[in-house]
């Protein structure tokens, strides 16, 4: 019997029609889809994303949700992904393709990738679906050109002491999850004395998504920064 096949599928920043066309079609007809949560209590985001999918399917499948814990623990976070790994590898052995879906891209700070590398090694099948990342995402929604010309973009996942001179190099900062360190973040950026459009973006392509200059105060999760040095 021949394998199934590991696909990571992006389903992008939160709006369904920004899922791409490749995504829709292995969404329609995959047997197995993996969408993990962060908590036992917590649904999947990415689910809700293909839910209209899913519902106009009129065949049998398979929805894997798997606990990837937001912790810092690795040993038991190794132990999640192992499990994870296991309940994925059972299914492609039995013939079975499946979906691992996750929001935004999934080459792009996702939980795919602790995923793939456990499975690409046993000689599986492993097939990646590219998704639109939050960040141009949230550029598109407030109208901004991340990059022009020969300018430097970085993106950056966290708010650490790596940051500021980071910060002097590039024309274009995106820092990702910036609630959680809006007063460090703007202590670092306060001390850069160029010009600087300051955009935040939460909860991107959602129906409560919102968009102001500066820095949110509140700690919700899917909030993200773009800063644009002006000076020439």
């Amino acid at each position: 019997m021949e394998s199934g096949k590991l696909i990571g599928v992006g389903v992008g920043p939160g709006n369904p029609d920004l899922l791409t066309l490749k995504a829709v079609k292995i969404l329609k007809q995959v047997p197995v889809i993996c969408s993990p949560r962060s908590a036992e209590s917590k649904p999947s985001l990415a689910l809700s994303i293909i839910e209209f999918i899913l519902e106009s399917r009129d065949d049998e499948f398979e929805v894997l949700d798997p606990v990837f814990p937001m912790i810092e623990d690795e040993e038991a976070l190794h132990e999640h992904w192992d499990e994870a790994a296991r309940q994925v590898k059972e299914r492609l052995e039995q013939g079975k393709d499946v979906a691992f879906i996750t929001l935004g891209d999934p080459t792009v700070y996702s939980t795919y990738a602790y995923l793939e590398k456990k499975i690409r090694p046993t000689g599986l099948e492993v097939e990646t679906i590219p998704g639109i990342t939050s960040f141009t995402g949230c550029a598109a929604s407030a109208h901004l050109s991340l990059g022009e010309k020969d300018e430097i973009i970085v993106i950056v996942p966290k708010v650490d002491e790596r940051l500021a001179p980071i910060l002097e190099h590039v024309d274009t900062a995106v820092i990702m999850k910036t609630s959680r360190h809006s007063k460090e973040l703007q202590n670092i950026v306060g001390q850069d004395s160029r010009q600087k459009d300051i955009i935040s973006v939460q909860n991107c392509g959602m129906a409560d998504e919102k968009i102001i200059k500066g820095f949110f105060q509140d700690k919700k999760y899917l909030s993200t920064t773009i800063i644009k040095f002006t000076d020439k």
